[in-house]
């Protein structure tokens, strides 16, 4: 299994980004989908995931103005993010929980994405 995470770059303060997820390989299900962000000299935390009902949970930081979404279809996850802040740079790493067809559940991550949000 493979999460391939796309959509990082350099954006001013107020604008928007959306960053993608997809999920490849022997999947049975995905049970949820996320997002985690990690800034220089922090620890990694979490921005947002959502599971296969579609509930989302969301740090506070980022309520009102990030939207985490997906097409189960496509085993994909999106975070639409509006209004970035500066605060808002990181690298942000797709995660999900996945059952493959094994019937093994395992977490995965993805590579991250670089998210830059200028002044």
């Amino acid at each position: 299994v493979q999460l391939q995470a796309s959509g990082g770059g350099l954006v001013q303060a107020g604008g928007s980004l959306r960053l993608t997820c997809t999920a490849s390989g022997n999947i049975f299900s995905i049970i949820r989908m996320g997002w985690y962000r990690q800034a220089p000299g922090s620890q990694r935390e979490l921005v947002a995931v959502i599971n296969s009902r579609g509930i989302t949970n969301y740090s506070d930081s980022v309520k009102g103005r990030f939207t985490v979404s997906r097409d189960n279809a496509k085993n994909t996850a999106f975070l639409q993010m509006n209004n970035l802040k500066p605060e808002d740079t990181a690298i942000y790493y797709c995660n999900a929980d996945i059952m493959t067809i094994t019937r093994r559940f395992s977490n995965y991550w993805g590579q991250g994405t670089l998210v830059t949000v200028s002044s």
